[in-house]
């Protein structure tokens, strides 16, 4: 069979998939166990599968750092792929392998690598490792050695207490259904490029970052009593006295300072052959 390419230029070969490392998340398994099984019976009939349960940063990068010729696949949960990634940031080797994903878990779980084109079934996300095109993907990386495959929010309402976040939710909901904003605003200082956007005196709503594709740069949408505004920029700086952001969805914080950098093209995905 012959090679498919991407818009990229780099070639992937349906026929040979060659050696696969399977990192099976461990939460995975006891959400959808039927799921996971399915993925590896067919992933394990197109390719020589070894099977990996890293359950600790540490033993993760183990696995990584020795996985020789074997492709990485991801099975498990956008924060498992966040794991993944985050791993071979740390061993500057993101982008020697594309990295194949099979999406386990509740929906909301797995909106992520929906977004970036990863089928929601087992079959088609696994035949996708198998025959699919490696996709080039920009990613934020933060100076705390997180990573964000789509999506940030700062939320003026979070500061990362439980009860705080319980009635963010009914704010946003609200929101999302297009009623005025209503969180309690937060004194933060915010620079795009070295540009001020906002400073401590003055409220902010919401800060919304978001990867559009292939624009090589982050979307910030900034709501303020002014209103709203849209720009881009390749490094977001945000400070205050405490607050809670989500990464991809999922909760991160109270911190005071978070710097987030945009790495064009740095990693590639496995998704279905156009």
């Amino acid at each position: 069979m012959s090679s498919v390419s991407t818009p990229e230029g780099r070639a992937v070969d349906p026929g040979a998939p060659g050696q696969l490392l399977l990192l099976l998340d461990p939460a995975a398994r006891r959400a959808d166990g039927e799921s996971v099984r399915i993925a590896r019976d067919v992933l394990a009939g197109g390719a020589d599968v070894k099977l990996a349960l890293p359950e600790s940063p540490s033993e993760l990068d183990r696995v990584l750092a020795h996985r020789g010729r074997r492709r990485p696949v991801v099975i498990g949960s956008d924060l498992a792929l966040q794991r993944v990634l985050q791993a071979l940031h740390r061993q500057r080797d993101l982008g020697s392998d594309p990295l194949g994903v099979v999406p386990v878990g509740r929906p909301e779980a797995v909106a992520s690598a929906r977004a970036l084109g990863v089928p929601a079934q087992p079959v088609a996300a696994a035949r996708a490792v198998l025959c699919g095109s490696a996709r080039k993907l920009d990613l934020l990386v933060d100076d705390g050695g997180g990573v964000v495959l789509g999506e940030v929010r700062v939320h003026g309402g979070w500061s990362g207490r439980p009860g705080a976040l319980r009635s963010l939710w009914a704010k946003l909901a609200a929101a999302e259904q297009g009623t005025p904003p209503v969180p309690d605003a937060h004194r933060l200082r915010i620079e795009a490029d070295g540009r001020l956007l906002a400073d401590l005196p003055h409220a902010v709503h919401r800060l919304r970052v978001s990867l559009p594709a292939g624009a090589g740069e982050m979307e910030l949408r900034l709501h303020t009593p002014d209103g709203p505004r849209t720009l881009r920029a390749a490094r977001l700086t945000v400070a205050g006295r405490g607050f809670g952001y989500e990464a991809d969805g999922y909760r991160v914080g109270p911190v005071r300072t978070r710097v987030w950098t945009l790495h064009p093209g740095v990693w590639q995905l496995l998704v279905p052959a156009a």
